[in-house]
C-alpha cells in the first residue's frame, strides 16, 4: 500500500512569507506530543486567549523539534492588552502605564493606551472600539468604577464576556474583578500623625471629588484619626474639588480665612497648586503653612519646596497587575470574584512640612 503523504501545515507568522508549507510533521502530532488538543495548538500559534505561557512555550519547543519552526518564529502575533487611563497629565497615571507597559511586554503582551478626555473620546466609547480588537483583557488605572452613583454597566459588560479585568484603586463594592489599590486610609493617617508630631493642631483637607471613593477614604480616615487625637476638623476646613494644579490653586486660597497650619492634598497636583496659592497670599511654606501631597511623583524632590507626600508603591502595584490579568486569564473561575490586593504607601519627608510656628512659639 502506498504511503499517505502527510497533508501540509500552513503556519503564518510576522517576517515569514506568507504561506510556510511544512509536511514532515502536523498539528496532531504537535498536539499529541505536548498532551494537548489541536485547538489548544491552534490557539497558541495564534495569541488566542485560554492557554498558559507555559503550554505556549511547549508548544512552541515542540514545534522546532519537529522542524516545523525556525529558530526565531514566535508564537504569533502579540497579545492585547486594553491599558484604560484618564488625562496623562497626571503624572502618576503616566508612571503606571509605563510600569505596567513594561511588565506586559515581558509576556509577550501588547498594550493598548486607551487615554479618555472631556473633550475627547469617552471612556465606553473607547472601550466599545477596544473590545473590536479582542484583547485578552483590560487594566483600568482610573474610570466610574472609583465613583459613587456612576454607571457601572460597562464593568458588567466585560464581565458578560468573560474577559479578565484589573482595577488600579479603589472601588465600588460589589464590582467584580482583580482589584490592586493602595491603603489610603493607611497612608492618610501616615500623613496626619506627621503633621500632629509637628504640633500642628489646624490641619486642612484638600481633597478630589466628593463622590470620589480615595477621596471619601482619605476624608473618613483623617475625621477618625482626629477623633482619636482630639483635634477639630473643621467642614470649611475641608474643600472638595477636581483633580489638577489649578484646582488645588484656586481652592488652596478660601484657606487663607480658616488659619490653618497644615494643609493636607488628595495629590501631588493639588499639593503643588496650594502651595502657589498659598504663596500668593505672602504665606510661607513650611513656614506658616506646611503642606503634604498624595502619590510620590518622580520630579517631586526638585520643586520648591521639594513636597512631602505620601507614596504609592507603582512598581509592585503595577506588576501584581498585570499577574492578575494572567491568572484569571488562564482560570477563568477567578472571573467570578471580587479580589483586593492592597499595597501599604510610604510617607516621604522632605522640605514642605515643617514644625508648626504657634507650636514653636508656645514651647518658649
Amino acid at each position: 500500500m502506498p504511503t499517505r503523504r502527510r497533508a501540509p501545515v500552513r503556519i503564518y507568522s510576522p517576517g515569514l512569507p506568507s504561506e510556510l508549507e511544512i509536511v514532515v510533521a502536523t498539528l496532531a502530532d504537535v498536539a499529541q506530543r505536548v498532551g494537548v488538543s489541536q485547538a489548544t495548538v491552534s490557539r497558541a500559534l495564534n495569541g488566542k486567549p485560554g492557554v498558559s505561557d507555559k503550554t505556549r512555550r511547549t508548544i512552541m519547543e515542540t514545534m522546532r523539534e519537529l522542524g516545523m519552526v525556525g529558530e526565531s518564529v514566535q508564537l504569533g502575533t502579540p497579545r492585547q492588552v486594553a491599558l484604560v487611563a484618564p488625562d496623562l497629565s497626571n503624572p502618576v497615571f503616566a508612571a503606571f502605564v509605563t510600569s505596567i507597559s513594561t511588565y506586559l511586554a515581558r509576556h509577550n503582551l501588547l498594550p493598548v493606551l486607551c487615554t479618555y478626555t472631556l473633550r475627547g473620546a469617552s471612556e465606553t466609547s473607547l472601550l466599545g472600539m477596544v473590545l473590536k480588537q479582542q484583547p485578552i483583557g483590560v487594566i483600568f488605572l482610573a474610570g466610574r468604577y472609583d465613583t459613587e452613583f456612576a454607571d457601572h454597566s460597562d464593568y458588567a459588560m466585560l464581565y458578560e464576556r468573560h474577559l479578565p479585568t484589573v482595577f488600579i484603586n479603589a472601588t465600588a463594592p460589589g464590582l467584580r474583578g482583580q482589584c490592586v489599590m493602595t491603603d489610603d486610609a493607611a497612608g492618610t493617617r501616615m500623613a496626619m500623625r506627621h503633621l500632629v508630631s509637628q504640633g500642628h493642631t489646624r490641619i486642612g483637607l484638600l481633597l478630589g471629588d466628593r463622590h470620589h471613593y480615595p477621596s471619601l477614604i482619605k476624608y473618613e480616615a483623617a475625621r477618625s484619626f482626629a477623633k482619636e487625637a482630639g483635634l477639630d476638623l473643621l467642614d470649611e476646613a475641608t474643600v472638595w474639588t477636581t483633580y489638577g494644579f489649578e484646582s488645588g490653586r484656586d481652592a488652596a486660597l478660601r484657606f487663607g480665612e480658616q488659619g490653618v497650619t497644615a494643609l493636607l492634598c488628595a495629590s501631588d497636583q493639588l499639593a503643588l497648586g496650594a502651595v502657589r496659592a498659598l504663596r500668593s497670599l505672602g504665606l510661607d511654606v513650611p513656614g506658616d503653612v506646611s503642606v503634604i501631597g498624595y502619590d510620590d511623583s518622580s520630579w517631586l524632590p526638585y520643586t520648591s519646596p521639594a513636597l512631602t507626600t505620601v507614596r504609592q508603591s507603582v512598581d509592585a502595584m503595577s506588576r501584581t497587575a498585570v499577574d492578575a490579568l494572567l491568572r484569571c486569564a488562564q482560570d477563568p473561575a477567578l472571573l467570578d470574584q471580587r479580589r483586593d490586593l492592597v499595597f501599604e504607601p510610604e510617607l516621604v519627608v522632605r522640605e514642605s512640612t515643617g514644625i508648626c510656628r504657634t507650636w514653636r512659639s508656645d514651647e518658649r
